[in-house]
């Protein structure tokens, strides 16, 4: 097939969304389908670090207010048009509702070809945190609108599948996330960096992955780690992301540890350095952490929805907290830290969990959605691979 990708975010940027784009990017391509991609530019040097291996068009993008580092696409529907119609794009699949996103979806309709819409975000439970929840129904309508104009849109559980059938989406399809458990692996587990954070081997470092921002509740997350380490007094927090909480952060815990944003083998090797992950967030649309966790052999303590709910069974591979009230899940980490300390190690069957959910098997998942959309007009065998030649990267 020849599939175009549009996003407002992308690699280097760290977000769930990125990675996973960059994933199926990735694995599209290995399976010798043509991939093009549209994202904004982001850094004044971006020029020098266009692909080779697929068509990259960068457009212009605004940053968005109170998250450093990422930026709406600004429209370019006309441009993508002429994109579909140089590249016969078979199938467009649109990640982010941001103006660039809502012009790729205008252009594909436009060109007669079906597009896919990704559902990544819960915006319409962000704006609370930020002040806003007058608006979350108005972010909800805006949301449903966008989507119920694509041919499907795709989401990666089942519960939010329900979820969305049950407030007027239409046409809303499971696509499984996918997790890289060559990565992350419980062999990535580094003596020297715990070392380094004044473990010892028996020690218990627990870890928080994502953005530092207030609608992760951070608040619970410190809460929970305190009930931990009034039975474990030797455990440390190892906090990994970045985000306008974290000054914050350090100048309460000054004990805590604070790694930053981390990526690649620096992220597989504090992920199975460490023994317990904490997931409080409960604006997640599906929480790629979780997976990158579980494949690292880590016991998990998480609300029970999103990937918890779909990939961890609690008591076996991880713990799980109900939704309400919230002092459930400091209850649940108390318990997971509990079980640690006897001798449990639910990461062994939480490693055991994740390893079907291979990046080529959903990249092969979701070439099939889009096929089944009616667009792919020259499908290719998943087995096939084009060797005609590196295609160009444009700058728009």
């Amino acid at each position: 097939m020849r599939v175009l990708l549009v996003t407002e975010t992308f690699p280097p940027e760290v977000n769930g969304v990125a990675l996973t784009v960059d994933c199926l990017l990735q694995n599209l391509l290995g399976a010798g389908h043509q991939v093009s991609l549209v994202r904004p530019r982001q850094a004044a040097d971006d020029t020098a670090q266009l692909p080779s291996e697929y068509a990259c068009q960068l457009v212009r993008g605004v940053p968005i207010p109170r998250y450093a580092g990422l930026q709406f696409g600004l429209p370019a529907g006309r441009r993508i048009a002429r994109i579909i119609a140089e590249k016969q794009i078979d199938a467009v699949y649109v990640a982010t509702e941001g103006p660039l996103g809502w012009s790729a979806l205008r252009a594909a309709r436009s060109c007669g070809v079906p597009v896919a819409a990704g559902f990544h975000t819960r915006f319409d439970q962000y704006l609370g945190h930020y002040g806003a929840a007058l608006l979350n129904p108005i972010a909800l309508a805006w949301m449903r609108r966008f989507h119920n104009r694509a041919s499907c849109t795709l989401v990666p559980t089942n519960e939010l599948k329900q979820w969305l059938g049950q407030h007027g989406f239409e046409r809303v399809e499971l696509l499984r996330r996918a997790v890289d458990a060559d990565r992350f692996h419980p062999a990535k587990r580094s003596k020297a960096l715990r070392q380094r954070f004044g473990l010892s081997q028996t020690d218990p470092l627990v870890v928080s992955v994502g953005r530092l921002a207030p609608e992760k509740n951070l608040d619970l997350l410190v809460a929970a780690f305190e009930r931990m380490r009034q039975l474990a007094p030797t455990a440390r927090m190892l906090w990994i992301g970045d985000g306008p909480s974290r000054e914050a952060l350090q100048t309460s815990h000054p004990d805590h540890l604070f790694a930053g944003v981390l990526r690649g083998e620096a992220l597989a090797e504090h992920f199975a350095s460490a023994d317990l992950f904490l997931f409080p967030s409960v604006t997640e649309t599906f929480g790629n952490v979780t997976l990158e966790a579980m494949a690292s052999g880590l016991g998990v303590c998480a609300f029970d929805y999103a990937a918890a709910h779909e990939h961890v069974a609690n008591g076996v591979s991880g713990v799980l907290a109900p939704m309400q009230p919230a002092s459930a899940f400091v209850d649940r980490a108390e318990q997971l830290m509990r079980g640690w300390l006897a001798g449990e190690r639910l990461g062994v069957a939480a490693r055991e969990a994740i390893e079907c959910l291979s990046p080529k098997r959903v990249a092969a998942d979701f070439a099939q959605i889009l096929s089944s959309l009616g667009g792919s007009k020259t499908p290719v065998a998943a087995t096939q691979r084009d060797h005609d030649g590196a295609l160009r990267s444009t700058i728009l």
